[in-house]
C-alpha cells in the first residue's frame, strides 16, 4: 500500500530542532509488582509524526494511558504543551485529542449529533458552535453524510468522524492509537492522508502507534521502538535502517534487530470487525 504518493517523505531529518511539545523523563507505570513501562525517556518535536512501534505487551497503549491521563503516573515525568501530565491533567486534556483503539463514536445518534455532544463537552461557545462542527464536517469529507446514521457509515467514514470529534477543540497534540486497525487499504490511505493534512494545515503534532510498519515507514519523521516495557532505540526511520548492515533494510528488519521478533498485532482483527459491525448494526 502506498500511504505518501506524491508527498514529501517525512522520515527526513529536520535542520534546525523545533520546540518540544512532549518530553517524559524516566516515565514508569507499575501495576502491583508487574513494570509495564520501565524508566520511558522520549521527546517528541512541535509538529512532527511520531511513532511508537513494539510487540504486544511491549507497554505502548500504556505509554499513551499515562500521557493523555487515564492512568497515573507510577514514577518519573512527564511533560506536555508545557503542563505537567500528573499535576496538570485539566489544561494537558484541553491541549491533546485522542483516538483509541475501540470505537467511540455513537452509532444510535447522526454524525453532526456526534460532533455536537462533543464540542458541547470541549466547551466550544455556541454561537460559533454549528460553524465548527461543519467546518469540520468538511475537512472530513463527511459534510454529505451528516445526517446519517453513524451505524450506516463504512469503517473508514467512522474513523474519519473519530478523529473529527479529537480536533474539534484544536488541539496541539493529536494521540492515535492503531487507528488503521479493521480498515481496507482505501480506506487506511485515506485516513492517514486526512491525518497529514491536519499536520501540513495546522501545526498538528501526532503522537501514534501502529502495527503496520509500512505506514510507520512512510508516516512518521521518527519512532521509538519498545521491548518490555523499555525503548531499544529511537530516530528517523531512515536514520534506523541505515544503522543496519544491509542497503536494502527496511523497518521490518530494524523492528526484528531490536525486539527479536517479527511484528504481529495484538489487536484481533475478526474481534474488531465484528465491534464495529455490531456498533453501526445496534448503535
Amino acid at each position: 500500500m502506498t500511504i505518501l504518493t506524491g508527498k514529501i517523505n517525512r522520515s527526513q531529518p529536520q535542520e534546525e530542532p523545533k520546540p518540544l511539545i512532549l518530553e517524559t523523563q524516566g516515565l514508569t507505570r507499575r501495576f502491583g509488582k508487574l513494570t509495564a513501562v520501565n524508566n520511558l525517556s522520549i521527546s517528541v518535536e512541535q509538529g512532527e509524526v511520531f511513532g511508537l512501534l513494539g510487540p504486544n505487551g511491549a507497554g505502548k497503549s500504556t505509554v499513551l494511558k499515562m500521557l493523555t491521563t487515564l492512568l497515573p503516573i507510577s514514577a518519573g515525568k512527564a511533560t506536555l504543551a508545557g503542563y505537567d501530565v500528573a499535576r496538570q491533567s485539566n489544561p494537558v486534556r484541553r491541549a491533546i485529542g485522542y483516538v483509541p483503539q475501540a470505537l467511540s463514536a455513537d452509532g444510535s445518534l447522526t454524525g453532526y449529533e456526534n460532533l455536537l455532544i462533543f464540542a458541547k463537552l470541549y466547551g466550544i461557545p455556541a454561537k460559533g458552535r454549528d460553524r465548527r462542527i461543519y467546518e469540520i464536517l468538511e475537512y472530513m469529507g463527511l459534510q454529505d453524510a451528516a445526517k446519517r446514521l453513524v451505524r450506516n457509515y463504512s469503517g473508514g467514514m467512522i474513523r474519519k468522524l473519530e478523529i473529527g470529534i479529537s480536533v474539534l477543540h484544536q488541539p496541539q497534540i493529536l494521540f492515535l492509537d492503531e487507528p488503521t486497525v479493521g480498515l481496507d487499504p482505501i480506506a487506511r490511505t485515506q485516513v492517514w492522508q486526512l491525518v497529514l493534512q491536519l499536520c501540513a494545515d495546522y501545526g498538528t503534532t501526532i503522537f501514534l502507534t501502529t502495527h503496520f510498519l509500512e505506514e510507520a515507514d512512510s508516516l512518521c519523521n521518527r519512532v521509538a521502538i519498545m521491548q518490555q516495557g523499555e525503548v531499544v532505540t529511537t530516530g528517523t526511520p531512515t536514520d534506523l535502517k541505515a544503522s543496519l548492515d544491509n542497503p536494502n533494510a527496511t523497518l521490518d528488519d530494524v523492528f526484528i534487530y531490536y525486539t527479536g521478533d517479527q511484528l504481529t498485532s495484538g489487536v484481533n482483527y475478526r474481534d474488531t470487525a465484528r465491534t464495529r459491525r455490531t456498533a453501526q448494526r445496534l448503535g
